[in-house]
């Protein structure tokens, strides 16, 4: 199995950080995903970032890079960082959350679930839309239009101050690389069965 790795936004791309500019999604989101490759590639896991470039990459785009890879022997996480709001202000909301297409598969479904359980161990708060379905549901093109099952991760809050001190610290780059290593590991064991 390969892992796709989708590292959404682009350096040009507006509004898409935090407050102060200390954090900016694009480059925030293609340090964990350079990470999370080498992390997989070090336990014999097949990885491959789908989107290296810096510039913004359109989606239709990114779906096409990862539908070369076909459905069967592929998995596609694109990972993010969440806003409360696009004013530019701090706010409240903070967490992690994981999502999927509202076309999603089973086992897009089973890796969200993953992926949420393997947030919690590492001690990260998670934001679940219900006790009985943890993952939230929205009609995302990069997981909609992807063959192969596919999750969003929305890696806390660049809107809160408390969340991007931890995105940015060496503590919490870790904590997100590991639990989508550790996600993505149990998704393997319990598909591969």
């Amino acid at each position: 199995m390969i892992v796709l790795i989708d590292n959404g936004h682009g350096r040009e791309t507006a509004g898409k950080q935090s407050p102060d500019g200390r954090l900016r999604e694009y480059a925030y989101a293609r340090e964990i995903a350079e990470r999370l490759e080498k992390a997989l590639q070090e336990t014999g896991i097949e990885a491959v970032r789908i989107t290296p470039e810096e510039n913004d990459v359109s989606l239709k785009e990114r779906c096409q890079r990862a539908n070369k890879y076909g459905s069967k022997d592929a998995i596609l996480v694109s990972i993010h960082c969440n806003a409360a709001g696009a004013d530019g202000k701090w706010h409240d909301a903070h967490g992690w959350s994981a999502y999927v297409s509202k076309n999603s598969s089973v086992n897009s479904k089973t890796l969200a679930r993953c992926l949420i359980e393997a947030a919690k161990d590492v001690g990260l708060s998670v934001r679940e839309y219900s006790c009985q379905v943890p993952y939230w549901t929205q009609n995302l093109a990069i997981c909609r239009d992807t063959k192969c099952p596919a999750v969003l991760t929305e890696n806390l809050f660049q809107d809160n101050k408390a969340d991007v001190a931890y995105l940015l610290s060496e503590e919490g780059k870790q904590a997100v690389v590991d639990l989508h290593v550790r996600g993505i590991e149990e998704y393997i064991k319990k598909t591969e069965k």
